[in-house]
């Protein structure tokens, strides 16, 4: 066989294998992604950025440990009591949270060392993608006791309130995406 006849039947098989090894990595990330919560879902949770998202408010936190805006509380004319209480229970989830965080950044670069190995050993993978799975329970199960605690410190119509400017700041936050969205399409 031809030097060239050889070098057309080698470039194609290198090109499978970097494809390949592409797909792998492309899959290593969406089962990542997946088993990160949702930012700003009912449920709350943390994201990538290490922000705890709750109820739909994201944010680091005040000095306080505050994750609900303290203007959204008194929107809903929560007494400062109730706003004590309710920091206090999220400042307690955003402490769990973090090390639920560093448990998660352990089980990405498992992943990641995994997925660059000369072979990639299919059930290693597959048992660190549930333990990814099972830390994301976890985090979903600690936000909605968060939620629960809070719930119970807030009254019905202050509930009420609150779910009604978190759809109107949702929809809002949809409708900019939709926006950009639309400046980044292509032109044709």
């Amino acid at each position: 066989m031809s030097t060239i006849a050889m070098a057309s039947v080698r470039n194609p098989l290198r090109h499978l294998a970097a494809a390949t090894l592409v797909l792998a990595l492309a899959g290593a990330t969406a089962t990542l992604v997946q088993a990160q919560p949702m930012r700003g879902g009912m449920m709350g949770g943390y994201g990538m950025d290490g922000c705890v998202y709750a109820a739909g408010v994201h944010g680091r936190g005040g000095p306080d440990g505050a994750l609900f805006p303290e203007r959204m509380l008194d929107s809903v004319g929560a007494s400062a009591e109730q706003k004590t209480r309710v920091h206090d229970i999220f400042k307690a989830a955003q402490a769990d949270l973090a090390q639920q965080r560093q448990a998660g950044q352990g089980l990405h670069q498992q992943m990641l060392q995994l997925m660059a190995a000369p072979q990639v050993d299919a059930a290693a993978a597959e048992a660190l993608r549930q333990q990814q799975q099972a830390q994301h329970d976890a985090v979903s199960k600690r936000m909605l006791q968060a939620m629960l605690d809070a719930s119970a410190v807030l009254t019905p119509e202050q509930r009420q309130k609150l779910a009604e400017q978190m759809t109107v700041r949702r929809d809002m936050m949809q409708r900019h995406q939709r926006e950009r969205q639309q400046l980044q399409a292509p032109r044709s």
